[in-house]
């Protein structure tokens, strides 16, 4: 094969990746052909939207039939609600009867619950069954289904019983009862449940799957790990979105275009301007103290930056309890009790540092002033800190993403905040 695509068939999907985008047309149709069934799933999956109905367009029917019977049937949906209105049509031209009723299925549920990333594909078995009926059930049925680890137990209308493992089952007599040796107490989730709770849940537990349920308690698919890896990924880059004060679309940052861009990031800037010319009237009523006491001017910068830093450090650690369930809302005084103590240490500690630095440094400050400028970093990081604690638990608990409190709506607030009190201080202790 030539231009040495045979040496990708193994190669990572990272590497594949980075050839994909690196090729002309000739050369990616080349690659795909090259690569075994599994790698053009995970391919095809991680690829953005363009590409992957360039692919689907160069297929032959019967190319893609073979590729989409081999694709699993959450992965499917993805597909086909990622691509275009007439891709899909194509895509589901080829589809067989029973695929089309799994799809069907699926595409009934948002695409962020539970059930929306679950695969109908699993094993399960009656209560009444024996190991010996349930052994040649799995044989029959393991090429099928996504995960042979987890034999799930139903009754006779697919309500979730219990669990039990492949361990379980070899080892147990041939005559022994299911329901005998089944786990009853078993953690499954609704089909309603979010999916970064899904993803929660199962990292928690150390589980490889996750049954989800519907309101009657009947079996409608499970969650695999690497499901979850995707939504975590998916998840996180959300979040790192947000945390940059950007819109949190998950989107390839090449597959979008410059306007796309600007979308994604305008709204913010805007809003952080905005707020950010408080700032100015804050100034603007403070004018007559920074006429009569111009080095409270230039130490305003290293104030609000060391405020912004501190408010930012808290509400990441916060944002970062939260999201992986260290931290909870119950925990709200705790959380106050213990930031109050780390603000005031930092503040004590930052507040000498630039007392010293403003004694034995120019502009050298009077003793007076000095103290005055460090009284006003201990308040400014104590509040700092207070601030970027305890806003991510609020919105958090108001049911919105706290990760809209990251670091450049922080800083702006504390910048806002932070030259309030520099002023109000340096005000009292220097009789202005």
């Amino acid at each position: 094969m030539k231009n040495g695509y045979v040496h990708h068939v193994e190669a990572p999907l990272e590497q594949l990746i980075e050839r994909w985008r690196t090729s002309d047309e000739t050369e990616r149709r080349e690659l795909f052909t090259s690569l075994s069934s599994e790698k053009r799933i995970a391919l095809i999956g991680a690829l953005p939207q363009t590409d992957q109905e360039d692919i689907i367009a160069s297929l032959t029917d019967e190319s893609m039939k073979l590729l989409l019977a081999e694709m699993a049937p959450d992965d499917l949906v993805d597909l086909m609600q990622g691509v275009s209105t007439e891709t899909r049509r194509s895509v589901w031209h080829n589809l067989s009867e029973e695929t089309r009723k799994e799809t069907l299925f699926l595409l009934r549920f948002d695409e962020d619950d539970a059930a929306g990333i679950m695969t109908p594909r699993y094993l399960a078995v009656r209560s009444e069954a024996t190991v010996a009926q349930a052994i040649r059930f799995i044989r029959a049925g393991a090429e099928q289904v996504e995960t042979i680890y987890y034999v799930y137990v139903v009754d006779a209308v697919q309500r979730l019983l219990g669990v039990l493992s492949l361990r379980a089952l070899l080892t147990a007599p041939d005559e022994t009862r299911v329901a005998d040796i089944m786990h009853r107490d078993i953690i499954s989730v609704h089909e309603e449940t979010d999916q970064e709770e899904v993803a929660r849940i199962l990292e928690t537990n150390d589980f490889l799957a996750l049954p989800v349920v519907g309101s009657t308690g009947k079996l409608l698919g499970i969650v695999t790990f690497d499901d979850v890896i995707d939504v975590i990924r998916d998840e996180h880059t959300e979040d790192v979105y947000k945390m940059g004060a950007m819109d949190g679309v998950v989107q390839p940052y090449l597959s979008t275009s410059i306007i796309g861009l600007v979308r994604k990031r305008i709204p913010w800037l805007v809003l952080l301007l905005i707020l950010g010319t408080v700032t100015t009237n804050v100034l603007h009523h403070y004018e007559s103290i920074i006429v009569g006491a111009a080095f409270l001017f230039i130490f305003m910068p290293v104030i609000t930056q060391t405020g912004g830093n501190s408010g930012g450090q808290s509400s990441t650690l916060m944002i970062r309890g939260l999201a992986t369930g260290e931290i909870h809302l119950h925990d709200f005084r705790l959380v106050l009790a213990r930031e109050l103590l780390v603000g005031l240490l930092l503040g004590v500690a930052t507040g000498i540092v630039i007392m010293a630095r403003s004694l034995l440094l120019p502009p050298g400050l009077a003793p007076l002033q000095a103290l005055a400028i460090g009284i006003s970093l201990v308040l400014v990081v104590l509040f700092s800190n207070i601030i970027g604690a305890v806003a991510p638990l609020i919105i958090s608990k108001l049911g919105f993403d706290p990760t809209v409190m990251s670091a450049p709506l922080m800083a702006t607030v504390i910048d806002v905040c932070g030259i309030t009190i520099y002023f109000e201080t340096a005000k009292l202790l220097l009789g202005f």
